[in-house]
């Protein structure tokens, strides 16, 4: 079988790479290879850069209506392909087809709020600011922007970068994880097909070399990063020092508080589904469960209900959980859960040894448990990035808001209680930029902001919402005044005002 070759898209079209640096895409849940990326050369960075830089100068002065119009193509195009975008989501990352249908859709709603650009964009004017006088803004486009993202979400988070910045005039280059690039390449794909002029959206793939250089690059004005904390700290160092505008979503250690008088049953059953589903790969997953008093004696239940989800490939529509992206990822957290394992954590369920029929060469974790977790722990302090859930026992409402803050990470957090009084202390008290009150995973929807509190976060402005409007440009405020044709001078004005 002849394996697939994964583009480059420079100027409008798909580009074979010259690159001697070919990475294999493999099917997470088989091992069998499904793809082969390049790591493109410094050359065919160039050449993107190059490519939107030339492609600015035009599409900057397109009018907002027509680029809404391309906006509302793009999102009908996404819509109508859900399906193969989730599938090739499933093929290369590993998470289910309902999972991954799920992943679209949140991008699709990025894209949808990208449709009201015309009203996102407008400034402000203040009439007679002072005697004859009009103040007024403009929101222009910054010039050439940059987006490098983690393989955990290859639909979703190019969805969070890409469509509101070309929305707002400016053109891209998005370097994608080279782990499942392609569901991105479709969606790139879809983009053009909605009526992308060329040069406007361009890819470029590889590794930290090509990720260095677009931080460098002098023709590049903002960069957006979503991944590791690792990785991203450098980036938003390197590039913040290279004069851009950058934003970078970083690491988590998401908490869940349970109170004694949540719901018990939706309360186990939402915890479970945050914690285990996509492996336990999503950035805004709540890997810490904190039970507050009483509520510590439902640590049976919660046993049970994790050892109940199914594993299995993704492409089966019952599976709870499928594969981890690579073997790699599966050793760290397999190396993880033995850490916990010596520092003192009680294992009370363990993933590590599962088979999964049909598929022996998956990188398969079952859902695994721990309690007795403290903060000193390597499986407390790390983000694992796996389907693994610490459990820490608390007495009181105010010794989990300490834990919460006293955690380096400020990505999600979420509470369950049937108690208004405790829900707002837990908002107004917690130092976390997402709260979810009864809502386990509390990314919100696109027409706010996503952000993040201490290491979770570099950067004053977060994707989507109005933040991403600001950071995609740049405001002008303009001063002005004008004269009758033959009005006589009052005289030389020598002071401040107007």
């Amino acid at each position: 079988m002849k394996i697939k070759e994964v583009p480059l898209f420079i100027d409008g079209k798909a580009v074979r790479s010259d690159s001697a640096n070919w990475h294999e895409v493999r099917n997470p849940a088989t091992q069998q290879v499904v793809a082969r990326v390049p790591f493109a050369t410094q050359a065919e960075v160039e050449r993107a850069v190059a490519s939107a830089r030339t492609a600015f100068a035009d599409w900057r002065r397109t009018p907002l209506v027509q680029r809404m119009r391309i906006m509302l193509r793009f999102q009908a195009l996404v819509r109508e392909n859900t399906p193969q975008l989730a599938g090739l989501i499933t093929e290369e990352h590993g998470k289910t087809l309902p999972d991954a249908e799920g992943e679209v859709g949140r991008g699709l709603e990025v894209v949808e709020h990208a449709c009201s650009i015309c009203s996102l964009q407008l400034g402000e004017i203040a009439e007679n600011a002072a005697s004859g006088v009009n103040v007024y803004t403009l929101h222009q486009p910054l010039g050439v922007g940059a987006g490098i993202t983690a393989f955990n979400f290859p639909v979703m988070l190019p969805c969070f970068m890409f469509p509101l910045a070309i929305a707002s005039g400016n053109t891209f280059v998005l370097k994608p994880s080279e782990q499942d690039p392609s569901s991105t390449m479709y969606l790139v794909e879809l983009a053009h097909e909605a009526g992308l002029p060329p040069g406007v959206l361009n890819v470029v793939h590889g590794g930290p070399e090509v990720a260095e250089r677009l931080c460098d690059h002098p023709d590049i004005k903002a960069l957006s990063f979503i991944g590791s904390t690792r990785v991203g700290s450098g980036i938003h160092e390197r590039a913040s020092a290279a004069g851009k505008r950058v934003q970078a979503m970083m690491g988590a250690k998401n908490h869940c508080v349970i109170m004694p008088d949540a719901n018990r049953s939706q309360a186990i059953n939402q915890v479970l589904g945050s914690a285990f589903g996509a492996a336990g790969q999503r950035c805004m997953a709540n890997s810490v469960l904190v039970l507050v008093g009483e509520a510590r004696n439902w640590l049976p239940e919660l046993v049970a209900g994790a050892q109940a989800l199914k594993v299995n490939a993704g492409i089966h529509r019952d599976t709870d959980l499928g594969p981890l992206v690579s073997p790699a990822a599966k050793a760290r957290v397999v190396g993880l859960i033995g850490a916990g394992i010596a520092e003192g954590a009680r294992l009370e369920l363990d993933g590590r040894d599962i088979e999964v029929d049909g598929y022996p060469d998956g990188n398969f974790v079952g859902p695994t448990l721990f309690s007795g977790v403290t903060p000193e722990m390597s499986i407390y302090r790390e983000e694992i990035f796996g389907p693994v859930l610490s459990v820490v026992g608390v007495e009181s409402l105010d010794e989990a808001i300490a834990l919460i803050n006293a955690n380096p990470n400020g990505n999600g957090t979420s509470i369950f209680t049937s108690s208004g009084w405790a829900a707002r202390r837990f908002e107004s008290d917690i130092d976390v930029g997402q709260v979810g009150i009864n809502v386990p995973i509390p990314v919100p929807v696109a027409f706010f902001s996503f952000t993040g509190s201490r290491a979770s976060k570099l950067g004053d402005l977060g994707p989507n919402g109005k933040q991403a409007i600001q950071f995609w440009t740049q405001t002008k405020t303009v001063t002005s005044r004008w004269f009758e044709p033959e009005q006589a001078s009052t005289g030389v004005n020598t002071t401040i005002s107007l």
